[in-house]
């Protein structure tokens, strides 16, 4: 294999980029949010759980594109701290409701402040590409 494959692949991978950007993204948020107690997955999670109605495991899974198993391990983590509540469901007491204790809405309430100045920074930085467009391309992948 060539060496210069390598610098190809460096230079020209969209997946490699995309890992590279979120990382550094989930670093930056992760940071801003330390002061609100969370991480950026954590919020992102706990957002995903303020709904009218509880989601079962699932639905939720299916909006973060996570696997059961890593998010059942994220919601533990949550729900020891009392920020998150896990019921059967009452109609099917083999399927999980989420839901959002007082505390994990305080928590939010605290970090919602922090998320919009922080990501109204970088949306700033992001004026020549079109924060837009990029979330259009982002969601296109992803579907």
């Amino acid at each position: 294999m060539p060496y210069a494959a390598t610098l190809h692949v460096r230079d020209a991978c969209l997946c490699l980029h995309l890992q590279r950007a979120a990382r550094a993204l989930a670093r930056h948020f992760d940071e801003a949010l330390r002061p609100a107690g969370l991480t950026n997955g954590q919020f992102s999670l706990l957002m995903a759980l303020n709904r009218p109605q509880p989601p079962a495991i699932g639905a939720v899974a299916a909006l973060l594109a996570m696997d059961r198993t890593t998010l059942t391990a994220a919601l533990k983590v949550l729900e020891r701290r009392e920020l998150i509540a896990i019921a059967p469901a009452p109609d099917d007491r083999r399927s999980r409701l989420l839901s959002l204790t007082a505390a994990g809405m305080a928590a939010l309430a605290r970090a919602m402040p922090i998320w919009t100045r922080t990501h109204a920074a970088l949306e700033g930085k992001l004026e020549d590409v079109g924060p837009d467009a990029l979330r259009a391309a982002l969601r296109m992948i992803a579907a």
